[in-house]
């Protein structure tokens, strides 16, 4: 299962060796033969990856391969990255490490022969495992619990009279919340026999081949197989079938979002009675836009009180009347951890069927989720089917996740900051709003919930059984640490540390260290700074931390630091050297006076966060001469007639909060020599009139303007901008 990340791994290689900015360094350096030679060894390994992923469980020596393979992509996208970046300051590479990873990865590519691989086709980057389990129609409805709501609902709909010829209503959650249970009491339902002549059930093929599907439905229609026919005849025997028949058709578990295919399906079943109607259950709100004629019905999780009546109807032996009060004690706070998923609950109350044993219910209520997942044979396979569909540069982002603690509220800049400097985000333009449309793509699958969307940002919660999914596939790369882990892999990639152990130097192959939150940490141990392949260090909330290590110019591949710390100045922390960091983010630091002076190399920076900073603090703003996005929250800055700051002509999207300077930091935008593209003022009281020079910035796309209470009028030349795709504004007049 680990390993089902490794396909997205390799593609993410293969995709930067073919950018053209890595292209363009390829040139600079000379190395075109040794990395074409690269791209056909990796070419060869990723032909056969997903068959090896597939065959690995059985085969230990595959395991192993794989393992070593994984290590080798890894390393390859770090020299890679290295490369691109020497090429940017023209500086010498290291050749040999280019000659090490195509000769590692050529004797891997050999040994990939002894294990009698199959290659395996990708369809539009999605990888397609394993066959799930067929559904059938039939349901015991005393099996169901707490749906009587959402059953009711769903039969108004296919009550009412409808003009349209053929209605669709689609269904929609996460997998295991109860969708296909919903539309079998709906099918069963006496008084929606009644109401139709001819019912009709197909669990839909998961590309939606149109010749399996109408296979389908004539065999339900009819008792008999049609797979002799071919299309032809299978279209004509389908129309014949429905013909002036008012019909129910279910097409359950529908994953493919082709439109063409389903308007071809569409068209033959109008052949029905006009009132005929059409239930389709999905885990994604793209394929409900796409078929439904009715506004799709979205599955929320059971109540508590539901989810215990169904966790003791698996758990006890309905024999019993009076479960033991300690056993309920103890699978209440089970059902809890279950958020109202009832195939979880019902999936931990079966482990716990017949079993009274005090310690083992204790053991089921201590762990986590992730964990009882992967135990379930029967369970992983619901949520790991998402997984399996996403694309797979979407496979590695979702795999970020796992990096993060349950119930964490998520942002999607925020997210795409840590995307961008991963390399997951591809795009050489509007990368921001790439790494929004990659979360309302997870969104439409039903991977995300909670989602609330607020001008250009969307803020969102992971499901606990999604969370433990991503644990579970990102588990070989990513160590959780809390306070009683003994001991890290040294091979782990990304860590989430809730103590930072005295051997965090060995780690040196970790990229991602998160220690976000972490109350007890008061210094960060000079060691730290050996850590030479670290891309993201996430110290922001540690409140008690005080002087940052001071050579942290030896991270030379750091890409993103969020910090929270006591200090005055980080002057000699050394992070004005860090010549790869892209964003920087300053959260609390209510001492903070001075961000560094003199020499700076921050020459990709291009995002600086300020939020909680009440300084003043002194920023060489034209230092930071790749700076494309400033966000300052409720902070402070030096403003002086001495030290008013000097804004970079590459930023073009400035971020003011709950500022009372923001007055003054327009009026230094406006002596800058900005190239201003969005421009954003939220809850500043003090924001009184839009400054007249806003409307000379051609470029601007967005304005947003949020509760600033003072401000009653826009200038005259702001509505004759061509450019701006959305002007909002919200103002108590």
């Amino acid at each position: 299962m680990a390993e089902s990340l490794l396909f997205s791994i390799a593609q993410g290689v293969l995709g930067k060796i073919a950018s053209p900015a890595f292209q363009e360094a390829v040139a600079v350096y000379g190395v075109e033969d040794q990395i074409h030679e690269l791209k056909d060894t990796m070419d060869a390994i990723a032909a056969v990856l997903l068959d090896a992923e597939e065959q690995q469980a059985k085969n230990h020596r595959l395991q192993l391969w794989l393992r070593r393979l994984r290590d080798v992509l890894y390393d390859a996208e770090d020299v890679l990255d290295e490369l691109e970046c020497e090429a940017l300051r023209k500086r010498v590479i290291n050749r040999r490490k280019i000659k090490e990873i195509r000769e590692t990865l050529s004797k891997i590519s050999v040994e990939k022969n002894q294990f009698d691989l199959n290659v395996r086709s990708v369809d539009n980057g999605v990888v397609h495992l394993r066959s799930r389990e067929m559904t059938y129609s039939f349901i015991n409805k005393l099996d169901v619990v707490g749906r009587e709501s959402d059953k009711e609902k769903i039969i108004e709909i296919l009550m009412q009279s409808d003009r349209k010829n053929l209605s669709v209503i689609p269904i929609v959650g996460i997998g295991g919340m109860g969708k296909t249970a919903i539309a079998k009491l709906v099918y069963n339902d006496d008084n929606v026999k009644e109401q139709f002549e001819s019912g009709l059930w197909v669990c839909m093929p998961e590309d939606f081949d149109l010749k399996k599907t109408i296979e389908g439905i004539i065999k339900d229609a009819t008792g008999q197989s049609s797979s002799n026919l071919d299309i032809q005849q299978l279209q004509t025997s389908l129309r014949y079938i429905i013909k002036d028949k008012k019909f129910l058709l279910v097409l359950d578990d529908v994953w493919s979002n082709d439109r063409s295919r389903w308007e071809e399906l569409k068209a033959l079943l109008t052949e029905g009675e006009s009132g005929s109607k059409i239930i389709v259950t999905t885990r994604s709100s793209k394929v409900a836009s796409i078929t439904g004629t009715h506004p799709a019905h979205n599955l929320r999780g059971l109540s508590h009180e539901d989810s215990m009546a169904l966790f003791k109807k698996w758990a006890f032996d309905q024999k019993e009347k009076h479960p033991r009060p300690d056993l309920l004690e103890m699978g209440d706070d089970i059902v809890k951890k279950c958020q109202g998923v009832p195939l979880l609950v019902k999936t931990l109350g079966s482990l716990l069927f017949a079993k009274d044993e005090v310690p083992y219910w204790a053991h089921i209520r201590d762990s986590e989720v992730w964990k009882l997942v992967e135990e379930k044979e029967d369970l992983l396979p619901v949520p790991k089917l998402s997984y399996d569909h996403l694309p797979s540069h979407l496979k590695r982002c979702f795999a970020t996740f796992s990096l993060f603690p349950r119930g964490f509220e998520f942002r999607s800049d925020r997210l795409g900051a840590l995307w961008m400097a991963s390399g997951l985000i591809s795009s050489t333009t509007e990368k921001e709003d790439s790494s929004v449309e990659y979360v309302k793509e997870l969104w439409k699958r039903s991977l995300i919930q909670q989602v609330e969307e607020s001008e250009s940002i969307l803020t969102f919660k992971v499901h606990d059984l999604v969370h433990s999914l991503a644990t579970i596939v990102a588990r070989n790369d990513c160590s959780i640490v809390g306070l009683d882990t003994e001991e890290i892999s040294e091979r782990a990639r990304n860590g989430s540390l809730e103590e930072l152990p005295s051997s965090i130097c060995n780690l040196k192959q970790l990229r991602t260290l998160l220690l976000s939150g972490n109350k007890r940490l008061k210094k960060l141990p000079d060691t730290i700074c050996e850590l030479q392949s670290l891309l993201h260090l996430y110290l922001d909330g540690c409140s008690e931390l005080g002087e940052l290590p001071k050579n942290m110019q030896r991270l030379v591949s750091l890409r993103l630091l969020t910090v929270t710390t006591k200090q005055k100045s980080l002057q000699e922390s050394g992070i004005q050297y860090l010549e790869n960091l892209q964003l920087l983010g300053l959260d609390g630091c209510q001492n903070l006076q001075v961000l560094f002076e003199g020499t700076c190399r921050l020459t990709c920076l291009r995002r600086l966060e300020i939020v909680n900073c009440r300084g003043p603090i002194s920023i060489p703003f034209v230092e930071l001469t790749a700076l494309q996005i400033l966000e300052i929250f409720d902070s402070k800055l030096m403003l002086t007639e001495e030290n008013k700051p000097i804004f970079p002509s590459n930023l073009h999207t400035p971020a003011i909060s709950k500022s009372e300077q923001v007055m003054e930091l327009l009026q230094c935008l406006d002596q800058s020599a900005c190239k201003l593209e969005s421009f954003y003022v939220y809850d500043c009281p003090s924001f009184t009139a839009i400054p007249e020079w806003l409307p000379n910035h051609s470029h601007l796309r967005y304005i947003f303007l949020i509760r600033c209470l003072k401000l009653s009028s826009m200038p005259q030349g702001i509505q004759s901008l061509t450019r701006p795709q959305r002007i909002t504004s919200r103002i108590l007049w």
